[in-house]
């Protein structure tokens, strides 16, 4: 995803991050180095260094940082990110349950029903297509048992 414009709201203490999708707020104290009143913030601007993901901010002292629109993604709890991180953290779970199993690469192929090629996307961290059933289905043949808790939000 990437950001279109950036601002430091200094009554807020928040860098504000506009994308095609809308507008997030980062507040400062999750920043590091973190803006204060004695240090602002001189500078923000969308990265082209690492393709416009990200947003750099440089404070009155000189030291600056750089944030992924994935930290900003992340602490606003946008739904499709945290569906992503979910798919990732089990994705990474089963890659360690299939190294450490005793069943052969092709015994689990077989179980699952599938072709090794789609084996391999199923294990592929990256690959964010595949559904939840069939990463479910592969911690079950592992003998794992998945368990999806639903709780409220604590408000603060």
């Amino acid at each position: 995803m990437k950001i279109t414009t950036v601002i430091a709201n200094n009554r807020r203490k928040a860098f504000e991050v506009t994308t095609r999708t809308g507008v997030f707020r980062f507040p400062f104290v999750r920043a590091n180095p973190t803006p204060s009143p004695d240090d602002q913030v001189r500078d923000v601007y969308p990265d082209t260094e690492i393709g416009r993901e990200g947003f750099t901010y440089v404070l009155a002292s000189g030291r600056e940082g750089t944030i992924h629109i994935d930290a900003v993604l992340e602490y606003n709890k946008d739904p499709k990110t945290m569906a992503d991180l979910l798919l990732y953290n089990l994705t990474v779970e089963a890659r360690k349950r299939v190294e450490r199993s005793d069943l052969s690469t092709r015994e689990i192929i077989r179980r699952l029903g599938t072709s090794a090629t789609q084996f391999y996307r199923l294990l592929d961290q990256t690959n964010y297509s595949k559904s939840l059933n069939q990463l479910v289905a592969l911690l079950s043949i592992l003998d794992c048992d998945v368990e999806l808790v639903v709780k409220r939000k604590r408000t603060a």
